[in-house]
């Protein structure tokens, strides 16, 4: 379950004050739900999901992830719970100098457990699942915008987090 508690982020804007992106936000997402944030550009979309994984704090307010804040989390304990997290990033942050599989392989090389032979073959059932078995060794530079979003959708996919922050 993802909770947020009256969160705001105010970014600040020199002689101008402050910009609230977001104001008092409260919103409970229990396991198994699907939610959809809808809103004209500005209105704090990104920065909503940018704030429940902490990359970026909230001004105030608390998240809370199974029923603990993580902004109390240690870099290490923060990290273990963002493995948790698969985030689809909204301008898709692929590695350009990496293929589509090695992209979609690099969360799997960073976990323990997993030897080459299974991050091969759980880079074919991803790719196989967004349709893109067929474009392994091409870069992102080659793909459309449509293909370079399903490869972070795989990407984000790849470790089997607990759940999935999109931001598009």
């Amino acid at each position: 379950m993802i909770e947020l508690k009256h969160v705001s982020k105010t970014y600040d804007s020199g002689a101008n004050g402050g910009v609230d992106a977001l104001k008092d936000v409260s919103l409970t997402i229990e396991d198994g739900d699907i939610y959809g944030i809808i809103g004209m550009s500005g209105a704090g979309k990104s920065t909503l999901v940018r704030c429940i994984n902490l990359l970026e704090r909230p001004t105030s307010g608390q998240i809370m992830l199974a029923g603990q804040d993580i902004a109390s989390l240690s870099g290490a304990q923060l990290r273990a719970a963002r493995r948790g997290m698969g985030v689809v990033f909204q301008g898709y942050n692929l590695l350009m100098q990496k293929t589509v599989a090695e992209n979609v392989a690099f969360p799997l090389r960073l976990e323990k457990g997993y030897d080459k032979a299974a991050v091969q073959a759980r880079v074919a059932e991803l790719l196989a699942i967004v349709g893109l078995e067929d474009r392994a060794g091409a870069y992102p530079a080659q793909l459309s915008g449509g293909q370079k979003q399903r490869v972070a959708i795989a990407r984000a996919l790849a470790t089997q987090p607990e759940m999935l922050l999109c931001d598009e």
